[in-house]
C-alpha cells in the first residue's frame, strides 16, 4: 500500500514537472503562444499542442506510478485524481475552449495514465529479457 501510495505522488509530481517544463519550452519557442496565452486565445495548433502535452504528461504520470508501485493498476490512480481536479477548471474555461477540447483533455486522462503503466510494465519485461552486459 505504501508503494502505491508513492507511486501515485510520484507519478502526480511527474505530470506537473513534465507540463512545466514542456510549457517552459512552448513559451521559449513560440512567441505567437505568449502574445496569446493570456487571453487563451489559441489557434488550432496551439490547442493541439497543448493537448499533446498533456497527453504525454499523463502518459509520465502512469508510468511513473507503475515504476514505483509495481502496479498496473496504480496507474489509474493519478488520472482519476487529475480528471477530479480539472473537472471544476474546465467547467471554468468552458466557453474559452471548444467542446472537443474539453472532452479531448478529460476523457483521456484516465485511459493514458494506464497505458503510461502499460508502458512501464513492457518497458521492464523487456529490460529483464534483455541479455546481460557481464555475459
Amino acid at each position: 500500500m505504501k508503494r502505491t501510495i508513492l507511486g501515485v505522488v510520484g507519478g502526480l509530481i511527474a505530470w506537473m514537472a513534465i507540463g512545466f517544463i514542456g510549457g517552459l519550452i512552448i513559451r521559449a519557442t513560440w512567441p505567437e503562444y505568449v502574445a496569446v496565452a493570456d487571453n487563451l486565445d489559441f489557434t488550432l495548433s496551439m490547442k493541439i499542442v497543448r493537448l499533446v502535452l498533456g497527453a504525454i504528461a499523463t502518459l509520465g504520470a502512469g508510468w511513473v506510478t507503475v515504476l514505483i508501485a509495481r502496479s498496473t493498476m496504480a496507474a489509474l490512480t493519478p488520472g482519476i485524481i487529475l480528471l477530479v481536479a480539472f473537472i471544476p477548471q474546465h467547467i471554468m474555461l468552458w466557453d474559452k475552449f471548444p467542446l472537443w477540447y474539453h472532452l479531448t483533455f478529460l476523457l483521456t486522462l484516465v485511459p493514458l495514465s494506464y497505458l503510461g503503466g502499460k508502458l512501464q510494465i513492457g518497458a521492464s519485461v523487456r529490460s529483464d529479457a534483455a541479455p546481460s552486459a557481464m555475459g
